[in-house]
């Protein structure tokens, strides 16, 4: 690696623009731009706020350029964009976008029954949600945008196009997130296509990797040089983005990248799509280099961020850090909660619901700040070991250590109380590692990543050498009854009252 390059970091609570720079035989990630990623609620339903989100996107890459040029005397070579999954926008033939991008927490009717998800998980093994793009795109809502539409953008590709006018960027890692792909293929699924009436509105999926075409000149005006940035489609989910960057060798781990969701499993050379995985809610993702992301959705640090927003409107001068720091002189197995309980997807009054699903299960409720962050620490580990020993049960893998990256990974509490519940070791960071894969995939595209190097293994050696890691070693087995408990509890939320 020998350039440098721009890479957008999109999550569903906060963006960055980083540069990517070579350093040794290493990366080094410099940010230039953090900012809030704040949706827009109105009458008709809650959606990305796209024109904030490109002109903060804008603002970062014209300070990563000039940062580059005044450190290397060229631009960046090339950017790249991960995102969520799952949202996306339309345009029309003449380009106009048909709308804002629909938010996933919009509290819209369940529309998952309204396909044949035996069917649909057999084709896709894309496990059945509310949130996914498939049932979402049976929204009545979207009829008419869909009758006026070109395209259809996931929202990699959608800010892609603002950038650089080109379209055409389906990219397999996040197209994977829709419930609308085959992962034996790694193509779209046409029967599905069909089905919704959108054959003519996608464009066919690629393998990241691909140089798309060069930034517009009116993204960043005052920089002329940022006609010769090229982009990339990177891994654009940020999970496969981060699981590029996992430093993990071999094939016993399992991992868990751990932000606003937590996305927990293991990484197969092929998909699983039996009714056993799609009963226990198992879903198929796509990887890099034809690996697949065998995972199941855990609601994450969103129940923490959400309390913090709730005590904060209330009054209470707390941050997620001084929560963080309670949580660790409160007493432990006070309280447990199932964090995919469907009550805990809509944003609102967090604590209200936990002490509400507390006294529904038998439970007392927490009574402080820093009891109510225990107890959604221990759910989450819990969560995390089950959702482990349930992947590795099914796909009939060993898993002797545990990779936990991303914003989760600076959360000690959660990452010592993983390692107790699981009886493995779990190895925290990087913290950055959706960038972090983001700039390697674009090396590698870029030419400056040949041979091993450029393999799936020697990307994971590279990003071992370019960040830190923690590693959390099992201190006691009795806290296996926490997650027995957890298992009764969850089991006791679920059943029908």
């Amino acid at each position: 690696m020998d350039g440098s390059h721009v890479v957008v970091d999109l999550g569903a609570a906060s963006g960055r623009v980083m540069l990517a720079s070579a350093c040794a035989d290493a990366v080094r990630l410099t940010e230039h731009h953090r900012f809030a990623n704040t949706p827009v609620d109105w009458p008709t339903g809650r959606y990305w706020d796209l024109p904030d989100l490109y002109a903060q996107v804008a603002t970062g890459i014209g300070a990563a350029i000039a940062a580059a040029v005044r450190a290397h005397g060229r631009p960046p070579a090339t950017l790249g964009i991960a995102t969520w999954g799952v949202d996306f926008g339309l345009v029309d033939q003449h380009g106009q976008l048909l709308g804002l991008p629909g938010h996933y927490r919009d509290g819209r009717p369940d529309l998952v029954d309204r396909l044949d998800q035996d069917e649909a998980y057999q084709i896709t093994g894309v496990a059945p949600q509310s949130i996914n793009t498939a049932s979402r795109l049976l929204d009545e809502r979207w009829a008419d945008a869909l009758a006026a539409a070109d395209e259809l953008l996931l929202m990699p590709a959608l800010l892609g196009y603002l950038l650089t006018g080109r379209r055409g960027m389906a990219e397999y890692t996040i197209a994977s997130t829709t419930q609308l792909t085959d992962p034996a293929t790694r193509r779209w699924a046409p029967a599905l296509l069909d089905r919704l009436g959108l054959g003519g509105l996608v464009a066919p999926v690629h393998e990241p990797g691909r140089v798309v075409g060069s930034l517009r000149p009116q993204v960043v005006p005052d920089q002329p040089a940022a006609g010769d940035v090229s982009l990339v489609t990177v891994a654009g989910h940020d999970t496969a983005s981060a699981m590029v960057a996992t430093p993990a060798t071999g094939a016993d781990f399992a991992f868990i990248s751990c932000g606003t969701w937590a996305l927990v499993g293991l990484e197969l050379p092929t998909p699983i799509r039996t009714l056993v995985a799609r009963d226990a809610g198992f879903t198929n993702e796509g990887g890099l280099d034809g690996t697949t992301r065998f995972l199941r959705n855990v609601t994450g640090l969103w129940l923490l961020d959400e309390s913090v927003r709730t005590w904060r409107r209330q009054g209470r001068h707390v941050d997620a850090a001084d929560a963080l720091a309670a949580a660790a002189d409160a007493p432990p197995g006070a309280a447990l909660i199932d964090p995919a309980d469907p009550g805990f997807l809509p944003p609102g009054d967090m604590p209200a619901r936990i002490a509400d699903y507390c006294r529904r299960t038998g439970q007392a409720a927490p009574d402080s700040i820093g009891a109510l962050t225990r107890c959604v620490l221990e759910s989450l580990a819990a969560a995390f070991c089950v959702t482990i020993e349930q992947a590795a049960s099914i796909a009939g893998r060993r898993v002797e250590v545990i990779h936990l990256v991303g914003g989760g990974s600076r959360a000690t509490l959660l990452c010592q109380l993983t390692a107790d519940l699981s009886g493995r070791p779990v190895v925290a960071g990087p913290v950055e590692a959706t960038a972090l894969g983001n700039a390697l995939v674009q090396a590698r595209a870029a030419g400056e990543l040949g041979g091993s190097d450029g393999s799936l293994a020697g990307l994971r050696e590279r990003a071992a050498r370019s960040a830190s890691t923690t590693t959390y070693q099992p201190r006691r087995r009795a806290d296996r009854a926490i997650v027995r408990r957890f298992g009764e509890i969850s089991a006791s939320a679920a059943a029908p009252r």
